[in-house]
């Protein structure tokens, strides 16, 4: 059997519209083989291609790459074990209803795991008591977290499910985390923005660049340089970037720094990739030749009762 828990070899996916040709990628060669026991921390730009991967990793969305999930295919043959817990799930109107929480976690079988069920709603600070449509943003994803994870899992892939939390909450949820992949050997992919208080978590990251997983992929976290040679680096990270994780003075995360300096580059490329296709980055303010405007500015000047 496989030590690894996720194999994902030169990946590729693009949404097909109905009736319509398909699109362009939106995945492009993506590697990413993953150990048992590790937790992997998935680094991108907003759209480049990491909410998307989850779902292709938890079975949501077909892809004939033959990614592999505890050794089975991810569509056709999703293994029992694996857990995804995403964003979407606040806006469904059913957890935004008058429904009391120890109701909803009993549906949802918390009387089958009552252990984990009650660690994790003391970990996470959930009050049985509370109406889903009466709390906070914050205090639902906390009921989402709990009936998510106190099932065993074996895979549990995250997307920003933690950006809502408070950071005494979300420390105590990494530490749980930690302790599920020491002592269950499971693993966790897991997509976030918010890097403050992760230097310790992780043993791997994954770089996703518009699309496409950069070398090594994974990185092994923490990042050893060779003491033999100051001014090597190691694959993947950038130039630069060693002086400022080894420098003493300077305070923060070390990771944090590396995320930085991989989404300046992420920016860079994308603005490389517009102008060679259209000649002209794509965000940001438009230039304009003096006197011209747009139609619409032309149109709201006309009503601009302001002026």
């Amino acid at each position: 059997m496989s030590d690894l828990a996720l194999e994902v070899n030169a990946l590729h996916f693009a949404y097909t519209p109905v009736n319509a040709p398909k699109g362009p990628p939106v995945l492009e060669d993506v590697t990413l083989n993953l150990p048992k026991g590790s937790r992997c921390i998935l680094v991108g730009a907003n759209g480049a291609g990491k909410s998307t991967l989850l779902q292709i990793l938890a079975g949501k969305k077909l892809t004939r790459s033959g990614a592999k999930v505890l050794g089975q295919d991810v569509f056709f043959s999703t293994p029992q074990g694996v857990t995804y817990l995403g964003t979407e799930w606040a806006a469904n109107p059913v957890v935004r209803s008058d429904l009391v929480v120890s109701h909803f976690l009993d549906s949802v079988g918390g009387y089958r795991h009552q252990e984990r069920r009650d660690r994790l709603l003391d970990i996470l600070d959930v009050d049985l008591n509370w109406h889903m449509h009466e709390v906070s943003d914050g205090e639902r994803r906390r009921v989402q977290i709990v009936s998510g994870l106190m099932a065993p899992w074996e895979v549990l892939l995250l997307d920003e499910v933690t950006v809502d939390l408070d950071v005494l909450v979300r420390s105590r949820l990494l530490a749980f985390l930690t302790e599920e992949t020491q002592t269950r050997n499971a693993t966790i992919l897991y997509a976030t923005h918010i890097f403050d208080g992760l230097d310790s978590f992780p043993t791997h990251l994954c770089h996703i660049q518009l699309g496409t997983t950069l070398p090594p992929s994974p990185l092994s976290w923490p990042v050893v340089f060779p003491s033999s040679d100051p001014s090597a680096t190691v694959e993947g990270v950038p130039a630069g970037v060693r002086e400022k994780m080894e420098d003493p003075e300077r305070p923060g995360s070390k990771l944090l720094e590396l995320a930085l300096a991989w989404l300046a580059q992420d920016k860079e490329r994308r603005i490389e990739k517009e102008i060679a296709v259209g000649g002209t980055k794509k965000r940001g303010a438009a230039k304009k030749a003096e006197g011209e405007t747009t139609d619409s500015e032309a149109f709201y000047k006309k009503y601009d009762y302001n002026n």
